[in-house]
C-alpha cells in the first residue's frame, strides 16, 4: 500500500484508550470495587452489551432513546445497553424462578451513549453498579446498608475526606403536595440543585420569576435552609408540622436509614442529610444518595443512586423493589488522575524484570519460572541488547526489580537484584529474592 492510502490511525471521539500505565492504574481501581462489592456478599453478573431493541427500550424515551445506538443485522433489532439497570431488570424478571431473594447483584461494565462528548464525559464508559433486589418487599435496613458499602469502596480507593448525602424523595413529594405544588416541582428542584452554585438570593429569584407565590418561596427557603447535625436536621423536619402522609412516611424512613447507618459503621461525619439531593425525578421513590469528594467537589458526584419501588415493571406484574448504587468508573478515573489522585498499590504488572548478563538465557528460564510459581509476576528481557538499554526498558514500565543473572551468579547459584526505587543491590539466592519480592 502506498504512503498516500494509509489511514491515519485514530480513536473515535468520546471513547477512551489508556496507556499501558494508566491502563494498569484502572485496573486496580476497578479491582478494588470489586473486591469490596464481593466483601457485601454480591453476586457477580454479566449482561450483554447488545439486546433485543423492544426488549432494552421497553420503557426508554425523551432524551434516553435518542442516545441508544440502534442498528439491525438482518431482520434483527438490535440496541447497545445505556446503562446496567434495564439489563438488571430483564435478567431479574426471565430468572424469577431460579433466583434467591433478596438478589444481590454486582456488575462492573461498558455501556452506551450516543451523547455529545465533554472533557470527562465519553460515549463508551463503565460503570460499576451493586443492587439489592426483593420479592414483593424489600427492608430499609437495605438501604442503611448500601452507605456503608459506599464508605468501604471508597476507603478501599483509599479516600478519607468525602460525604454520602442522603435524602428521601418521599419527604420532597410530601413536602410539595403540602404546597400544592406538585407540577411545579421538577422545575423548583432544578432551582434549589443550582444553590451552592448561585446562592440563595438567586434561588429566590428564580423561583419568582416560575411564578410561585411568596408564602410558598418563603417555606421553600426555610425547608432548604435546615442545618445542624443528622439529629438536628430530623427535628427541624419534624418541626414543620407537616400534615401529609407521604411526608410523614418519608420522615420515619430517612430517620430509620440515619440510625442504622452508624450501627452499619460508617462516621457520622462521612455522612449527611442533605435536603437539596433530588437525583432521579422519575425513577426513584424513598431514600436517595449523592457521595462527594470534600476536597474535589468540581469533579461532582462520584457515586448515586437510590430505592425504587419496582425495578421490572415493564417486563412482569411481580413487585420487585430494590435499591442500588452506580459509580461512573471511567469518567471518575479520568478525573481523578487529571488530577493525579489516582492511589495505586504499583504502578507495574511485573514484580521484576530478569535480565541476562550473557548471551546464554537459559538460566533467566529457569529462575523466571522458579519465581512465577510462587506467585511473582516475572519478565524475561530477551533480546541481545546493552544492560543500559534494559535497565531502561524496566524504567519505563515502572518495573520495581531488575534481576541479573551473569556468569558468576550461575556458578554461586544467586541472583543480583537490584531496587530500581532505592538503588540497593544485592546478591541473594532464588529464596531470598522469593521474600524480597513478596514483601
Amino acid at each position: 500500500m502506498s504512503a498516500q492510502n494509509k489511514v491515519i490511525p485514530r480513536t473515535l471521539s468520546g471513547f477512551m484508550e489508556l496507556l499501558p500505565t494508566e491502563q494498569v492504574m484502572f485496573n486496580q481501581m476497578k479491582e478494588k470495587i470489586e473486591k469490596s462489592y464481593k466483601r457485601f456478599g454480591f453476586l457477580p453478573l454479566d449482561t450483554p452489551v447488545l439486546e433485543l431493541s423492544e426488549v432494552l427500550l421497553a420503557k426508554a424515551g425523551g432524551e434516553t432513546e435518542k442516545q441508544i445506538y440502534r442498528f439491525t443485522k438482518g431482520e434483527t433489532d438490535l440496541s447497545m445497553r445505556f446503562d446496567l439497570t434495564v439489563p438488571l431488570a430483564k435478567y431479574v424478571a426471565q430468572n424469577y424462578g431460579t433466583l434467591s431473594f433478596p438478589f444481590r447483584r454486582y456488575q462492573i461494565g461498558k455501556v452506551y451513549r450516543g451523547e455529545r462528548p465533554q472533557k470527562g464525559r465519553f460515549r463508551e464508559f463503565y460503570q460499576a453498579d451493586i443492587d439489592i433486589i426483593g420479592d414483593g418487599e424489600l427492608s430499609i435496613l437495605n438501604d442503611a446498608e448500601i452507605p456503608s458499602i459506599i464508605y468501604t469502596t471508597f476507603k478501599e480507593l483509599g479516600f478519607e475526606n468525602f460525604t454520602i448525602h442522603i435524602n428521601n424523595r418521599k419527604i420532597l413529594n410530601g413536602f410539595f403536595e403540602s404546597l400544592q405544588l406538585v407540577d411545579e416541582s421538577t422545575d423548583i428542584l432544578r432551582i434549589i440543585d443550582k444553590l451552592e452554585k448561585v446562592g440563595i438570593d438567586n434561588v429566590k429569584t428564580e423561583l419568582i420569576e416560575l411564578g410561585i407565590v411568596e408564602t410558598a418561596i418563603l417555606k421553600i427557603l426555610s425547608f432548604i435552609s435546615i442545618t445542624g447535625n443528622n439529629e438536628e436536621k430530623i427535628m427541624a423536619l419534624e418541626k414543620l408540622d407537616i400534615n401529609n402522609s407521604t411526608f410523614k412516611t418519608g420522615l420515619l424512613e430517612l430517620k430509620e436509614v440515619a440510625k442504622n447507618i452508624k450501627l452499619f459503621g460508617v462516621p457520622e461525619n462521612n455522612f449527611t442529610i442533605d435536603l437539596t439531593i433530588a437525583r432521579g425525578l422519575d425513577y426513584y421513590t424513598g431514600t436517595v444518595y449523592e457521595t462527594f469528594l470534600n476536597d474535589y467537589k468540581q469533579i461532582g458526584s462520584v457515586c448515586s443512586g437510590g430505592r425504587y419501588d419496582n425495578l421490572a415493571d415493564y417486563y412482569t406484574d411481580k413487585p420487585l423493589p430494590g435499591v442500588g448504587i452506580s459509580i461512573g468508573l471511567t469518567r471518575l478515573f479520568y478525573q481523578l488522575n487529571e488530577l493525579n489522585l489516582i492511589k495505586v498499590d504499583k504502578q507495574s504488572i511485573s514484580d521484576v524484570l530478569v535480565v541476562s548478563m550473557s548471551d546464554d538465557i537459559s538460566d533467566c528460564l529457569s529462575v523466571a519460572n522458579v519465581l512465577r510459581n510462587n506467585g511473582i509476576n516475572t519478565e524475561v528481557y530477551m533480546s541481545n541488547k546493552k544492560l543500559k538499554n534494559k535497565f531502561k526498558y524496566a524504567e519505563k514500565l515502572k518495573i520495581p526489580y531488575i534481576a541479573m543473572i551473569g556468569e558468576d551468579e550461575v556458578k554461586n547459584g544467586t541472583i543480583s537484584l537490584k531496587n530500581l526505587l532505592t538503588g540497593e543491590q544485592q546478591s541473594v539466592n532464588v529464596s531470598e529474592a522469593i521474600k524480597i519480592l513478596k514483601m
